[in-house]
């Protein structure tokens, strides 16, 4: 399913930045674009369509989808990078996801930015579909705790040579 990223850009009150960049929405089935489209316009802010990314799901994370939707209020996550270009955007959208899993697996990396945003109604059904039709509940299992056997750890074992001749030395 594509979705478009819409981003908002406020001037900031910061003085070492211009502006704020932030996710604010997504768009169900928006179009591709090539170059950012503005949509809304304020005194301090202006809100683009930066990009239609496709939304992936699959099988083996229906659990992270289950947990999102079973949240007060669902969220798609996007993933941002920093622009490799010079211009007008500092970010650049690159990867929507709906398992929160796979949003904390790019947040650990400290290399990208996440931003979560409401999951608009469509994108909530359609997942909850997917989920009836593919989930498998997976039953947890306990590891067993093995007894600890020293002897087969090398504890009974004479020490290295080298350990002989500095006990000897620091006896003399």
């Amino acid at each position: 399913m594509p979705l478009g990223v819409v981003m908002e850009r406020r001037v900031s009150d910061s003085q070492w930045i211009v502006f704020d960049w932030r996710v604010v929405s997504v768009l169900p089935g928006a179009a591709n674009i090539d170059d950012w489209v503005e949509l809304q316009k304020g005194d301090d802010w202006v809100q683009y369509h930066a990009g239609t990314l496709p939304l992936e799901i699959f099988r083996k994370e229906t659990e992270g989808y289950k947990y999102n939707l079973s949240l007060e209020q669902p969220s798609v996550f996007v993933v941002l990078r920093e622009a490799e270009e010079e211009g007008e955007e500092d970010l650049m959208p690159f990867l929507v996801t709906v398992c929160p899993y796979e949003a904390q697996d790019y947040l650990d990396s400290g290399e990208e930015i996440v931003e979560s945003v409401a999951m608009p109604e469509s994108v909530a059904a359609w997942l909850a579909d997917y989920i009836e039709e593919h989930h498998v509940d997976e039953p947890f299992k306990k590891r067993k705790l093995k007894a600890f056997d020293p002897r087969k750890e090398g504890f009974d074992k004479a020490p290295p040579p080298i350990q002989k001749k500095w006990n000897k030395l620091a006896h003399e």
